[in-house]
């Protein structure tokens, strides 16, 4: 059982991360249609439905797995500080993806301030969480 939970884990977290990184992507190109355009209708319809079909389950199954390994598997916690570090930084990508949540209702009504170059940097943040979340469970520094 263990395995097909790591499975669905990692099936989850590629789809959260996708996610994560195309969000602000369509966010850069749709600071530049002009507010009730269709094409700037078209961009809240792609955002919403990524947010909601795509990157919020893929979320909650990212952390449903994870804790459930945990549950499994209890003795992860022990002596296992990259474990504990990475769950902080999962920590920070649920709260870029809640950010991401933020600025989409924004840009929802039509009241978006930020700059594309924000955006741009935002598309970052994920970028850099993620790689340093693969090099703690592929590496195990400490």
């Amino acid at each position: 059982m263990y395995l097909w939970i790591k499975a669905i884990h990692v099936i989850a977290v590629i789809s959260w991360m996708a996610g994560l990184f195309y969000l602000p992507r369509l966010f850069v190109y749709h600071c530049d249609a002009p507010a009730g355009s269709a094409q700037s209708e078209t961009f809240k319809v792609m955002e919403r439905r990524l947010l909601r079909v795509i990157m919020n389950p893929a979320m909650i199954l990212t952390w449903a797995c994870g804790l459930a390994m945990i549950t499994l598997d209890p003795g992860l916690l022990k002596g296992a500080g990259w474990l504990h570090a990475k769950l902080s930084l999962v920590v920070l990508m649920t709260v870029m993806h809640m950010a991401m949540a933020r600025w989409r209702r924004a840009f929802a009504e039509d009241r978006n301030t930020k700059s594309p170059r924000f955006f741009r940097v935002a598309n970052e943040v994920p970028t850099l969480l993620m790689i340093l979340i693969v090099i703690l469970v592929i590496v195990r520094p400490f």
